[in-house]
């Protein structure tokens, strides 16, 4: 007979292992049968606890014996042959441990370390290891080595499996309390002693409340155990007790993981089945809509908002955020707008960016009346509008031709503390423009020149180039455009142009062709519209060979059947009627205008 004894040596237990003489020979584990090993703590609280020893024999199988602890003055007694067993303590815990015999020898001292689980919460107990030196001739070093020996050799994967397949002895028999412990360790991050609860809970027929599993499952997914948290949700599914917070943790996991398509298979899935339909209410649309916002699939966020309505469940506040936004970002501007009309429809208050975003796409719409009540509502509610939002509205009623709008809202961006930044002033110049008010913009170019002049850019300057072509000042032109390049812009085409075009609206096609000039010597390429203002220009200035010229450095067919038709409108049958023949000659196809001046130029037979 095999017995241990567990003495008292704070801060730990140890436990001796000794055979009779009759065994000595046979001191590993039978294969055969379990059997008991006792164990009495002397000078222990009178609590009694109860372990299951898991014992390695050298033939790699694993046996499972029942070790007690008894408190003072208790006693378990076991006489071979009477068949007669007295316990006086009632066991209370219950743990799963393992113990290597493989370095057993007899008259040897074994040492114990154990942890201590309390009605499913764990309180671990590092006890440092003690050898008594009572009756075993074997040095304490060499045990102390084989037992480290024995432990390195361990597999981490299999320690782990065990430590995930891990249940408790349950004195406790409440659902309701058990599922609050098993809520409060997910909440502290405890997956594996949560998941150990639960799990005994299951097997002891038990079950959870929908709290504690869908905190158990959010504990799981934020330590990346997913293929755990979809069984806990397999198994929720299963008896009944899942809702609409289960599924969106789900399909939000699933999605990052496995994609957008796995979850949308889930959510297909639920919608079939009766039981689970029920479940889908305003959050798993909502998580749905995120999914596919996320990937810009305005198709499917679309879909899922329209089952939404036929379900009858009314969005919240962030479902109709997202859907504004995803479909502004996407282009689908018409879209935006119904989300948001269907939001203040349901009394709700938009936020900040979903403001922004709907003004957005009334300005790209020119629905600006839309966009301006938008605005007021903004105010309305006591909210503050960003520069960005007013910028959009200004620059949306510069297009509609309302000035005297725009600058109103450029008064309500003073009145509410934000500083114009250049889109601002942009913005302001355009709406002058487009008014035919350029002797103003002019002006306002004037006063942000000298009162703001750090926020001056290329898009300020473009915009008052624009000023100039159309009144014709191509001095004014020119100062602008030394001026940028001193300043060290990167002077674009489009500037080059508008000066070029300023001239030619003044008439002044030398001064033209000398910026002409001046853009080929800073390696700027010409394109169609430099050469075709520059034609314009030469044939009313009758420079022709300046115009063979330009016609010569990239053939054209709209360059060439602009000559031609100038040539038409000033009655230079003849050279119009050559570059007629070189144009086919090259390959260019002319339009029908230049063939019926052609046509009209041939001359009459009699």
């Amino acid at each position: 007979m095999i017995m241990v004894e567990v003495l008292r040596n704070p801060p730990a237990c140890s436990a001796s292992t000794y055979l009779s003489n009759r065994q000595a020979s046979s001191h590993h584990c039978s294969i055969r049968r379990d059997f008991g090993i006792h164990f009495q703590c002397i000078g222990c609280s009178s609590v009694s606890y109860c372990w299951n020893l898991r014992f390695k024999p050298h033939f790699s199988k694993i046996h499972v014996g029942r070790v007690v602890a008894l408190a003072e003055r208790s006693r378990c007694d076991t006489r071979p042959g009477s068949g007669e067993q007295r316990i006086q303590e009632t066991f209370l815990m219950c743990k799963s441990v393992e113990i290597d015999n493989s370095f057993l020898k007899p008259n040897a001292v074994a040492s114990l370390g154990f942890d201590l689980f309390c009605e499913g919460e764990r309180v671990s107990e590092n006890y440092p290891q003690q050898i008594l030196p009572p009756w075993s001739s074997l040095p304490d070093q060499e045990l102390e080595d084989q037992n480290h020996a024995e432990s390195d050799s361990r597999n981490p994967a299999k320690i782990n499996d065990e430590a995930e397949n891990e249940m408790y002895y349950l004195e406790e028999r409440n659902e309701e309390i058990l599922s609050k412990r098993i809520l409060k360790l997910s909440r502290t991050n405890k997956v594996r002693s949560a998941l150990a609860l639960h799990r005994s809970m299951v097997s002891s027929g038990l079950l959870p409340n929908s709290h504690a599993c869908n905190s158990l499952i959010s504990s799981l997914l934020r330590s990346g155990k997913l293929d755990v948290a979809m069984e806990i949700f397999q198994l929720v599914k299963s008896r009944e007790i899942i809702t609409g917070h289960t599924y969106s943790l789900i399909l939000k996991a699933v999605a990052n993981a496995w994609g957008s398509d796995k979850a949308l298979s889930i959510f297909e899935e639920a919608k079939k089945d009766n039981k689970t339909e029920a479940c889908l209410d305003t959050l798993v649309y909502s998580t749905m809509i995120a999914i596919f916002s996320k990937e810009n699939n305005w198709v499917q966020a679309e879909r899922m908002w329209r089952g939404l309505q036929k379900s009858g469940h009314v969005g919240t506040l962030v479902t109709y955020r997202i859907l504004v936004c995803t479909f502004v970002r996407c282009g689908q501007n018409e879209l935006a707008l119904d989300a948001y009309h269907e939001m203040i429809q349901n009394g709700l208050t938009p936020s900040d960016d979903a403001m922004e975003a709907i003004i957005g796409a009334c300005t790209r719409e020119g629905k600006w009346d839309i966009a301006l009540n938008i605005l007021q509502s903004f105010l309305y509610s006591n909210m503050k509008p960003s520069l960005t939002a007013c910028n959009a509205l200004i620059n949306s009623l510069g297009k509609a031709s309302q000035v005297e709008l725009a600058f109103n809202v450029y008064g309500l961006v003073k009145a509410l503390g934000h500083t114009p930044d250049a889109y601002t002033w942009n913005a302001l110049l355009g709406a002058l423009n487009r008014a035919n008010q350029h002797d103003e913009a002019l002006l306002l170019f004037e006063h942000i020149r000298k009162e703001h002049g750090s926020i001056l850019n290329l898009h300020i300057y473009n915009t008052c180039l624009m000023s100039c072509k159309k009144l014709g000042l191509w001095d004014r032109a020119m100062q602008l455009l030394w001026e940028m390049e001193a300043s060290g812009f990167h002077v674009s085409i489009t500037s080059y142009n508008l000066v070029i075009a300023a001239c030619e609206s003044a008439r002044k096609p030398k001064i033209a062709l000398q910026v002409y000039d001046h853009m080929v010597l800073k390696n700027k390429l010409p394109d169609i519209f430099t050469q075709m203002s520059l034609i314009r220009g030469c044939i009313w200035g009758s420079l022709w060979n300046e115009m063979e010229e330009i016609l010569n450095v990239a053939p054209n067919g709209s360059v060439y059947n602009a000559a031609i038709q100038g040539l038409c409108l000033r009655r230079k049958t003849d050279l119009a009627r050559k570059l007629y023949t070189r144009m086919r000659e090259i390959g260019l196809k002319p339009d029908g205008k230049t063939r019926a001046l052609m046509l009209q130029s041939l001359p009459k037979r009699n």
